[in-house]
């Protein structure tokens, strides 16, 4: 068999992929997601906050509600759902960092859940603070040559 003939047949026996319904799914449900966190800003708005500190404390609820549903494994039901809907707002990242905590809790808390916590988000959170190490560099030579 050939390496064309073994593609074809890959191709016919492979189930088609809803791509419309995923990206659909993942419009709404990322959507419903941002619905949600302007509705919190509005909240926490009325509460007195002003909108730095409403925008610190809709994180964070995000960030914790995030966390509850995916050690309650409710959040990865919801994003077998939605796709990158869940996984590209700050849900996603709490839920990259709680799904291994709780998958790695039979190991102990040391070697289990604090060793395994950061293994999908540590990268993201070291790239992420070495660009802003650099960002800040280099806007802190702009004000200097400036």
């Amino acid at each position: 068999m050939t390496e064309k003939q073994y593609g074809k047949l890959v191709q016919e026996a492979s189930p088609k992929s809803p791509i419309w319904k995923n990206c659909l799914n993942a419009f709404w449900i990322g959507g419903l997601i941002c619905v949600l966190g302007q509705l919190l800003m509005g909240f926490y708005g009325g509460l007195g906050l002003d909108k730095t500190d409403a925008g610190t404390a809709v994180s964070m609820t995000l960030v914790a509600l995030s966390a509850l549903l995916t050690g309650l494994s409710l959040y990865d039901d919801l994003a077998k759902v939605a796709g990158a809907g869940t996984l590209v707002p700050i849900t996603g990242f709490a839920n990259s960092v709680a799904a291994p905590a709780v998958e790695f809790k039979t190991e102990g808390f040391v070697l289990g859940v604090a060793a395994k916590m950061f293994t999908i988000a540590g990268p993201v959170i070291v790239y992420g603070l070495c660009a802003s190490v650099l960002y800040g560099v280099v806007y802190w030579l702009y004000l200097l040559l400036k």
